[in-house]
């Protein structure tokens, strides 16, 4: 049976952006046609530990819930940034089995990879990407590969907007920022674009 995931952020023991959770797992059990579930009876008792302010919790489910593990989150430091290209990738669903993406990232010898397909700018191996231009607007690739809750609450809130952009237009821009569900636009974890490291 697939298996599928999502990791939510807990801040100051609060779980956040559930409502966003909740509408990409019930497209998630809609299109596999498994049980569905409501995401904040499940957090109920989750394992959150004490006295963190910063939590990565961790659902992954099936026909039934797998696991729920709560854990404290540090931000993470990207420096090195390649690009890979993968036409054959894909990741419309959060499945739990990230092998192929770990490898993209593991095989290039960088921090992290923004991965190309049919000549579009994706994903990195672990989130959405924001592109902010010389004049301080943000766009995200309309070609992403998983759209992430962090990702469409910006889209709704006017914050971010969707674009295609190619492989060669990267270095165009100012700088390019990884969003998820625990990263923050205003963490500011990114490169500047021109040391994105090309093939």
């Amino acid at each position: 049976m697939i298996k599928f995931k999502e990791v939510i952020k807990v801040e100051e023991g609060t779980f956040r952006n559930l409502e966003y959770h909740q509408q990409r797992i019930d497209r998630t059990v809609a299109c596999f046609g498994i049980p569905s579930f409501k995401l904040s009876e499940k957090l109920q008792h989750a394992p959150i530990p004490v006295g963190e302010q910063l939590v990565k919790c961790r659902i992954e489910y099936g026909e039934r819930i797998e696991c729920i593990t709560c854990l404290p989150y540090t931000l993470r430091s990207i420096s090195r940034v390649g690009v890979v290209v993968d036409n054959d990738i894909d990741y419309a669903y959060k499945f739990a089995d990230r092998k192929h993406l770990d490898a993209l990232r593991n095989k290039s010898g960088y921090d992290e990879v923004i991965i190309i397909k049919d000549g579009q700018v994706t994903d990195s191996s672990f989130s959405n990407l924001v592109f902010e231009t010389a004049q301080h607007e943000l766009y995200t690739p309309s070609a992403c590969l998983l759209k992430g809750t962090k990702r469409q609450f910006l889209l709704d809130c006017g914050m971010i907007t969707e674009r295609a952009i190619r492989m060669e237009e990267i270095k165009d821009y100012e700088r390019i920022v990884f969003i998820n569900a625990m990263m923050e636009l205003e963490d500011n974890i990114g490169i500047p674009a021109d040391r994105c490291i090309l093939p």
